[in-house]
């Protein structure tokens, strides 16, 4: 999008404010699609977690996604969007067989990763065909918190335990029909990825009912200029060269499943604030903007970099600031941070903000979550609005004292 545009959505939203590109969103779901177009059966599964907003779940449906959810509500909110019961994979973690059994009545994919659940679901359901979610212990991913294949994970059934699980498989008769595998995120060595591919290939061939393999994703995108990202081209040469081998070998073509988030959403997003204060101390010059880590919580929790452009003064001469939030604590989004010259009341744009960032915005200090907005067909559309002092005492209960 362009300065004016955000500008636009910025004057007539107010701040801060989040505002989604649907362009964007295609593209990359189409880049994706593309260089696995030598795969017969591919399929796309928008990791929800990433930005659930209903809008944009709608949108990536008309660009033929399915959708990867890790909770009961997720599950929901995808029914709600519209999206078949078939087109939804439920990926849990460390959750109850109760949620697993609910996932289960509407008739969405059910995905399991720890040989207890397994067992007890399969002694249940035994008809119910699952999909088994193991641990390759490749790791891979940009920061401890997102690498989820090591073998210190919570994640997934360790390729050490194929023998527990196929004697699992043996004794309730379950019918498992596919397989997954997650490394983490911000992959940049495909050749690890296509090392951890070659684990899935060896555990599929203990199961002669799969229809899918579930490669994940984790593909990095650029968060500043000069920035690596995943070769999703080089990716998709090499691996479909695998996988179609795979197939022929196994004796009927499988689908291959990939599950994006941030490479579908991240770079489609940008974030707006206003600045409140330019305060010169005797080492620093902070520009402090009306938001913090209750609304963009990535670089304090991740230590991610968003670029971030002053889209009042685009074309100013650069000066060196950081920019923190309003929170009641170190609030940090970037630290002498080269910047375009920065007075009050002007607007920053902060990039990268589709993946992660609403949908791990908190009322912390009792400040209201901003509204969504969707720049689509060359308009801004609100899509969820900003909360109010209301929404705050909402579910309280009031007693007495």
């Amino acid at each position: 999008m362009l300065e004016d545009q955000l500008l636009q959505v910025a004057k007539k939203f107010g701040s801060p404010v989040y505002v989604y590109d649907s362009e964007r969103i295609a593209m990359q779901y189409n880049r994706l699609a593309k260089a696995f177009s030598n795969v017969s059966q591919l399929k796309i599964n928008y990791a929800v977690k990433a930005l659930s907003n209903l809008a944009i779940l709608k949108l990536l449906k008309t660009l033929g996604a399915g959708l990867d959810t890790v909770s009961i509500q997720e599950v929901k909110l995808g029914l709600a969007a519209g999206f078949t019961p078939q087109d939804i994979m439920y990926t849990p973690n460390g959750v109850s067989l109760e949620e697993i059994e609910a996932a289960a009545k509407l008739g969405v994919q059910i995905n399991i990763d720890n040989l207890s659940i397994l067992e007890q679901f399969g002694t249940k359901h035994p008809q119910t065909p699952v999909c088994i979610r193991i641990n390759p212990h490749v790791m891979a991913g940009g920061n401890t918190n997102i690498s989820v294949g090591h073998i210190d994970s919570k994640f997934g059934i360790s390729i050490h335990q194929i023998p527990h699980l196929l004697r699992i498989v043996e004794n309730t008769q379950m019918t498992i029909n596919g397989l997954h595998m997650h490394t983490g995120s911000d992959i940049l060595d495909i050749d690890v990825f296509l090392y951890a591919s070659e684990i899935l290939f060896e555990t599929a061939k203990n199961f002669k009912a799969l229809t899918f393999l579930d490669f994940g994703s984790g593909f990095k995108v650029p968060y500043h200029a000069g920035d690596a990202e995943t070769n999703i081209e080089a990716l998709g040469k090499k691996l479909t060269k695998r996988f179609n081998a795979f197939c022929k070998a196994y004796g009927k073509e499988l689908t291959l499943t990939f599950e994006p988030g941030k490479f579908l959403v991240s770079e489609a997003g940008f974030f707006l604030t206003k600045v409140n204060v330019v305060k010169q101390t005797t080492s620093t010059v902070f520009a402090q903007v009306d938001s913090g880590f209750n609304h963009l919580i990535r670089p304090m929790l991740y230590g991610a970099q968003h670029d971030i452009v002053n889209i009042s003064n685009p074309n100013g001469r650069e000066r060196f600031y950081s920019v923190v939030g309003y929170i009641c604590e170190t609030d940090t989004f970037a630290n002498n941070r080269r910047i375009t010259e920065i007075a009050e009341d002007d607007i920053l744009a902060f990039k990268n903000a589709g993946a992660y960032c609403f949908s791990m915005a908190s009322n912390y200090n009792s400040r209201y979550r901003p509204a969504e907005v969707l720049w689509h067909g060359g308009e801004a559309k609100l899509i969820r609005t900003q909360e109010t002092f209301e929404d705050l005492l909402k579910n309280q209960v009031e007693i007495d004292i």
